[in-house]
């Protein structure tokens, strides 16, 4: 009984994670609303999620224990763990941290934290590690079992599907952005064209020698020029209009 209500508290967060990340196509809106959902799902000591940066770092963009931290500059020495998941593209679950070996050097730490046990699920994306999310439990809660991680994973993958939604979402609103910088580029362009024209024959169209030359076009000429800047007036209107 008590491994069928976990599996339907499972469900529950799913679908629950599912409705919030389609509410949003903003990322770092969509790994807080994870992070939170995990954390209150495990009762965890901390969840984090990591997004890959350059060479040795990644970069927290959420924490359950702290929302408040977006963008941070982690050096992936100092966690062991988390190093190992993005190197091997695997998960890392670590039932017992004080007696693992790969945390050995961290053990003061841990013990100072109250850490028990450890899971860590990368996000992949066509075969690349993009981020991993940090589970922690402290001493005297429940440990993880096989079917939390089999959880995690799932959401790992629910996850990297949601950051590349908003990546398409972001890209399509900046290309839009920059189409509509280079259209009112253009619009400026052309009503300074148009300013300069209209300057220039006002100026010239003042002086006596163009009052005077003028009157010597014959009568079809004029008409041909009057038809002619009824056209090119025609053609700036649709222009204008888009």
């Amino acid at each position: 009984m008590a491994e069928l209500q976990k599996e339907r508290d499972h469900l529950r967060a799913v679908v629950d994670i599912l409705q919030e990340i389609s509410s949003s196509l903003h990322f770092v809106d969509i790994l807080q609303s994870i992070a939170r959902k995990l954390g209150d799902a495990f009762g965890l000591d901390r969840c984090a999620i990591f997004l890959a940066g350059e060479k040795d770092e990644v970069r927290l963009v959420a924490s359950y224990e702290d929302p408040t931290i977006r963008n941070l500059l982690v050096d992936l020495n100092r966690y062991p763990e988390l190093k190992r998941a993005f190197d091997s593209k695997e998960t890392v679950f670590i039932p017992d941290a004080t007696s693992d070996p790969m945390l050995r050097s961290i053990k003061s730490t841990l013990d100072t934290r109250n850490v028990r046990s450890i899971v860590v699920v990368p996000i992949q994306w066509q075969g690349t590690v993009i981020g991993a999310i940090f589970l922690r439990t402290e001493r005297e809660a429940e440990p993880f079992s096989d079917a939390d991680v089999h959880f995690c994973q799932v959401v790992a993958s629910l996850t990297a599907k949601a950051l590349r939604n908003a990546h398409r979402f972001e890209t399509l609103m900046r290309s839009q952005q920059g189409a509509s910088e280079v259209q009112r580029r253009s619009e400026l362009q052309r009503i300074a064209l148009i300013g300069y024209v209209r300057r220039l024959l006002d100026r010239y169209a003042t002086s006596e020698d163009h009052m005077w030359a003028e009157t010597l076009l014959p009568k079809a000429s004029d008409q041909e020029l009057e038809r002619l800047v009824s056209v090119a007036m025609e053609v700036l209107e649709e222009e204008a209009r888009g």
